[in-house]
Formats: structure tokens, C-alpha cells, sequence
């Protein structure tokens, strides 16, 4: 896992929109992991909570997919990692949660992570491709964290 970069943005240019969290239930992760869609908020109470930020952190992270797993948990801990900045920081994972290597929640409903687990980007509605300019032949996982 690599950054490729980390930009401030405004907060009030994160659209959230029930789109994304439409693609989640195509997902197979879909009600199985705690930072998805049913269990993450909805995209309304999303848009509510993201509307008192001022400030949020983009990160594009460079990923080798044939280590996907192990890459994407050093992209979560890192997220996690930038939530230091401040009080009220927050994370928001690029896809499911797997900071486990082995996810308890799938199997018995209890998270061992709790206090660890974020929301999906997309579970909570944000339009990444309203951010970024996506292109799939690229390697890469966003990650955001609102700052203040």
C-alpha cells in the first residue's frame, strides 16, 4: 500500500445520495460485514451528520490487488490512524471493513472490533465519482476522513 495523496476538501462538496448505497445491495458483503448497508446509517442521516464538518481528508491509496486483503487492512489502519487529528475525526472505509482476518461479525452477529468498525463509503451514500475522477485501470482505494 502506497499514498498516492491526501487533499483537504471542503465538506460541503461530499454529495451523498442514495446511489451508492443502491449498488451495495448488489454486493455480496451486503448485511454481512457492520460497516455495510443495513447496518451502517442511512444515507440521509449521513448527509445530515457530514453537513456539520467543514473540512474532510481525500486519500487515494495505490494497492496491490494480488495482495488485496493485506493491503486494504493497512489502508484501514491508516484511516483510523488520521482520525487523531481531532475530537470529532471520523474515517470512512473504501468498502467492507476486514481489519480482522477472520470477521467474527459474519459468523455470529458480534463485531470484536467495535469501537475500530466505520462506515462504508459508499453504505453511507458519498458519490466518490463526484470527488475523483475514477479509472478502472488503475490500482487504487480512496479513503476519506472529515476532519472538522
Amino acid at each position: 500500500m502506497r499514498v498516492i495523496y491526501e487533499k483537504e476538501i471542503d465538506a460541503g462538496s461530499i454529495v451523498i445520495s442514495p446511489r451508492p448505497v443502491w449498488k451495495c445491495r448488489a454486493c455480496p458483503m451486503y448485511g454481512k460485514n457492520p460497516s455495510c448497508p443495513p447496518h451502517a446509517p442511512s444515507w440521509m442521516e449521513a448527509r445530515e451528520w457530514i453537513s456539520h464538518f467543514t473540512r474532510a481528508l481525500l486519500i487515494k491509496f495505490e494497492i496491490d490487488y494480488e495482495n488485496f486483503e493485506r493491503e486494504k487492512r493497512e489502508v484501514l489502519r491508516y484511516l483510523l490512524k488520521k482520525e487523531e487529528s481531532g475530537p470529532y475525526a471520523m474515517a470512512l472505509f473504501p468498502g467492507n471493513c476486514n481489519l480482522c482476518d477472520e470477521c467474527e461479525f459474519t459468523k455470529s452477529g458480534k463485531c470484536v472490533m467495535p469501537t475500530k468498525v466505520r462506515p462504508s463509503i459508499n453504505a453511507i451514500g458519498v458519490e466518490i465519482s463526484k470527488l475523483v475522477k475514477i479509472d478502472f485501470e488503475e490500482s487504487v482505494l480512496y479513503g476519506l476522513v472529515l476532519i472538522d
